[in-house]
């Protein structure tokens, strides 16, 4: 299997490595000390050392502390990349860093548009040989990245206490072993203009509404076709989006909440689950509501934003983007309610985690830096920022949510009806193969011909891999 995963690499080095060279210098990123464009508050480049209870050499800075190189998927004048460098800089004054003699470099790889670009630029790396120490990624790419041997196991190298308090840290989890910590939490939900639901008449249908009695399917078509004659587009679904994780992201719980499935439990089989009758019925339910006019692949991302649109179905992210660029607009007559319920509840969640790569040679030291960058303060830290939920207990409880809040309705959502995206090795085919859909039925109504055309190949990508 990994053998015939390192063929395809290889193939793709050429490309990866133009790609990792355009992105890896630049001016996004800065140096403290240093001279190559990367956060470096360590001084002097270039050294190598040993470090004690590893082998192999590792770079150190003119006072001999190990630097420890952390690549983040996103810019670094970005409200995240703000905060990541908010963290590291604070770790690199602490005494934690001076007891052990460790500095952090940040190097930021914002991701594509599409998406792509970060991975493409991880797997040249680690064809190269070239992985920093830590990564950011994507939490369903666990399975891929651990399979592929690009993710350390960490399970022996993190502390009880510290995988105690992450209330989920299964989808960070690959044949039983630890591959990462999750940065943040996420949790979807729909935004709602309190006016345009007032003024329809339908605020009623939806006030006081929670994660356990959320609107059933039917109730949400009902509310669209009222909002339809009352405003220019009754949802969002973000739709435009589907050549991008973001459309897998926002739209499997509509298929898990109306029976459909995926992949088999093994992650290898799609034939049957992906293109099972309900799944083929809840793809078609989504493409319904274009026909109806309630939602539309041509929407523009900022129409709920400037008050255009009843709703808008995104993550938490776009909290600190409403509070901050548009409250002028929305004023505080805005809520989040949750997904609709079909044969059960189904909501989003999964999103950035840290882990340690293979090609580390200080995975001790590695450990440190990972336990502070997933730390309680760290948490609440990037998570102000981001306007996601924190992955940590303790974090939750400093952030004390208000019932009723969005942050609280999120929260309450996630530990609700959270479901993830679907575990296997070949997660990049899989979501691959769901854009791939939602995109073909912008022209093909035929859902069941869709989905089983990307269903017939992706399970033959899927066969490559073996069992």
């Amino acid at each position: 299997m990994k053998k015939l995963l390192i063929l395809f690499l290889a193939l793709i080095m050429i490309f990866a490595t133009g790609v990792a060279s355009f992105g890896c210098g630049g001016k996004d990123n800065t140096d403290v000390g240093g001279e190559n464009g990367n956060t470096d508050v360590g001084g002097e480049n270039g050294n190598t050392d040993t470090d004690g209870d590893e082998t192999g050499e590792t770079e150190t800075d003119g006072s001999g502390n190990v630097i420890i190189k952390v690549m983040v998927h996103v810019a670094e004048q970005s409200a995240e990349g703000k905060a990541y460098k908010q963290v590291t800089d604070s770790f690199n004054v602490s005494s934690v860093a001076k007891e052990n003699k460790i500095k952090v470099r940040v190097n930021y790889q914002p991701r594509s548009t599409s998406a792509t670009g970060y991975e493409t630029i991880l797997n040249g790396m680690l064809t190269q040989g070239t992985l920093p120490d830590i990564i950011t990624f994507d939490a369903p790419n666990t399975w891929s990245y651990a399979n592929s041997g690009i993710l350390k196991d960490i399970t022996e190298l993190i502390s009880e206490e510290t995988q105690n308090d992450f209330f989920e840290i299964s989808k960070n989890t690959y044949n039983g072993k630890l591959y990462g910590l999750p940065i943040q939490e996420s949790s979807a939900g729909i935004y709602y203009n309190k006016r345009i639901f007032r003024e329809a008449g339908v605020l009623n249908l939806v006030e006081n509404m929670t994660a356990a009695n959320a609107w059933s399917i039917s109730t949400f078509e009902a509310v669209c076709g009222v909002l339809k004659s009352k405003c220019e587009l009754p949802i969002d679904l973000q739709l435009y989006k589907a050549s991008d994780e973001t459309a897998t992201y926002l739209l499997y719980p509509f298929i898990l909440a109306q029976g459909g499935s995926f992949l088999s439990a093994d992650g290898l089989t799609a034939t049957r689950y992906f293109n099972s009758s309900a799944t083929v019925n809840a793809f078609s339910k989504i493409r319904s509501w274009v026909n109806n006019g309630y939602t539309s692949y041509d929407a523009s991302d900022v129409g709920f934003y400037t008050g255009k649109y009843a709703m808008y179905l995104s993550s938490g992210w776009s909290i600190p983007e409403i509070q901050n660029q548009y409250s002028e607009t929305l004023g505080e007559d805005w809520g989040i309610l949750p997904y609709p319920k079909g044969t059960t509840g189904a909501s989003a969640t999964g999103s950035w985690s840290f882990g340690i790569t293979t090609q580390t040679k200080a995975a001790s030291k590695a450990a440190i830096v990972l336990e502070w960058l997933v730390s309680t303060d760290s948490s609440v830290t990037i998570t102000n920022a981001t306007g996601m939920i924190p992955a940590r207990q303790s974090a939750i409880d400093l952030k004390n949510y208000t019932q009723g809040s969005p942050e609280y309705v999120l929260y309450n959502q996630l530990i609700t009806t959270g479901k993830t995206r679907p575990g296997t090795i070949a997660y990049p085919e899989f979501t691959t193969a769901f854009q791939s859909i939602i995109n073909d039925l912008r022209n093909n109504t035929d859902a069941a011909a869709v989905v089983n055309t990307h269903t017939s190949a992706l399970q033959t990508n899927l066969n490559r891999y073996g069992k």
